[in-house]
């Protein structure tokens, strides 16, 4: 990356894409919606579960122009998923702003381990133990999922619900490998703690991107 690259990158005008791709939203309130997916590299939380590793190291995914993504994915489709990686690590000014200027809802799926940036319609916190979210944010999300990938993962649901206002919806979400063991402690939860809601990974039943 050069010094005009790396001007750029951090006034958000251009941003390290991994991919980007129409298709149905696969988890939590907005199962099965039609989405354009906005797929940034770059991320430092680590998650050793984590499905999209290749994700993690920002070098290795193009520099495009914020404006050109924000208007190829405005073609196909007015509801927005900003994802990753970690897109709070950009700057998303610009390109939440043109997405808006486009007709567009923004969504996002974060750990919230990043300040907040851009203008963002739907907020989903996804947070996990190697990095916290900012204390902004609990109370801007709109839902928490939770994945979990073993018992201890039920209290550290609970302590994050508690930082969430009460408008927010709550998910709690087997990580994929752990699916057959978990859903059912996820169930017997749920059913003890109607607050929550299930999340399932409908895309990959569906094997959609």
């Amino acid at each position: 990356m050069n010094k005009e690259q790396d001007i750029l990158l951090k006034e958000g005008k251009m941003l390290p894409v991994m991919e980007h791709f129409y298709t149905l939203q696969g988890e939590g309130a907005h199962t099965g919606k039609a989405a354009y997916f906005i797929r940034l590299g770059g991320c430092d939380v680590g998650c050793h579960w984590c499905d999209v590793k290749e994700s993690w190291d920002p070098e290795l995914h193009p520099l495009m122009n914020t404006t050109e993504i924000a208007e190829t994915a405005a073609k196909h489709c007015k509801t927005i998923v900003l994802t990753g990686g970690e897109p709070l690590m950009w700057n998303l000014d610009i390109l939440t702003s043109k997405l808006k200027e486009l007709g567009c809802t923004v969504h996002i799926e974060t750990s919230g381990a990043y300040p907040m940036s851009g203008q963002l319609d739907w907020i989903t916190l996804s947070p996990k133990k190697t990095g916290l979210p900012k204390e902004e944010i609990y109370q801007k999300a709109n839902e928490l999922k939770v994945i979990i990938f073993n018992n201890h993962d039920f209290a550290f649901a609970e302590e994050q619900a508690a930082k969430v206002s009460e408008n927010c919806k709550l998910y709690l979400q087997s990580e994929w490998s752990k699916r057959n063991d978990m859903y059912p402690k996820i169930t017997d939860f749920i059913l003890e703690h109607p607050e929550w809601q299930a999340s399932v990974q409908t895309h990959k039943y569906l094997n959609i991107p």
